[in-house]
């Protein structure tokens, strides 16, 4: 790598530490705010549950298994974006890799199994494992809601199996897979947005906004990222054939 490409990479990476900053920065607090909300209305309702007759534990602990299951969903979607638009680039630590996106799809996977196998312990909904596993299956309880978080996660599952099978069906046909992952975190958002118990307290709308307006935000930056690209990379091609479309015109007016 020669000096010049060391400056524009030093250079890429001086103008994105700012958004890079304020992304993770409102991400954490995002973050925090969550897990300070929920110890402080969830604790003392668990223990209430564990202490009467009518235990609802089975009901609590889907709620916060669905949620982590969506912080995942919406980290791994945005460090997503910021890779793909080199916004990740000024993070410490190496976020970059496509190792850490895998892993959170993993864990995100499998907190959305457990939220989901949880709820055939509740007594209120009794599900069955076909009403836990079919789409719109759920005549117990919200089934077009229901169906909407389901369908989204087989499309996740799509996704995640399609970063393994890259070789074999294409970048082409793995980069279309891949816009899958926007309708799966829209459609998981409107099912815990109207299916989920704790969607009319404050909290958790806040978290909702907080991290949808985050992950808007990432994705509009990539957007326009890949358009300023797309921009320099047609003046190169234009500055490149200039000379020649000059040289070329001067030869003909020779002959």
């Amino acid at each position: 790598m020669n000096h010049q490409q060391e400056t524009q990479k030093s250079n890429v990476i001086k103008q994105t530490q700012f958004p890079v900053l304020l992304i993770w920065i409102m991400a954490g607090a995002t973050g925090a705010m969550a897990a300070y909300y929920a110890i402080l209305n969830w604790v003392p309702t668990l223990n209430a549950s564990l202490m009467s007759q009518e235990q609802h534990i089975f009901w609590y602990l889907s709620r916060a298994t669905a949620i982590v299951a969506y912080l995942l969903l919406w980290l791994n979607m945005t460090l997503g974006v910021g890779i793909t638009s080199k916004l990740a680039s000024a993070i410490p630590g190496g976020l970059v890799s496509s190792d850490v996106h895998q892993y959170l799809s993993i864990l995100g996977l499998c907190f959305s199994v457990v939220h989901a196998l949880i709820l055939m312990g509740d007594r209120f909904l009794n599900y069955t494992l076909i009403q836990i596993f079919l789409p719109f299956g759920s005549t117990n309880y919200l089934p077009v809601w229901v169906g909407m978080g389901q369908i989204g996660f087989y499309l996740w599952v799509i996704v995640f199996i399609s970063h393994f099978l890259k070789k074999r069906i294409g970048k082409r046909t793995w980069r279309l897979v891949h816009y899958f992952s926007y309708i799966v975190f829209l459609s998981i958002l409107i099912h815990g947005i109207m299916a989920g118990s704790d969607s009319e307290t404050l909290w958790m709308n806040s978290l909702y906004w907080s991290t949808g307006s985050i992950f808007a935000t990432a994705l509009f930056y990539r957007i326009i990222t890949q358009r300023q690209q797309m921009v320099r990379i047609h003046d190169k091609k234009v500055d490149y054939q200039l000379p020649q479309s000059k040289e070329s015109y001067e030869m003909k007016q020779h002959r």
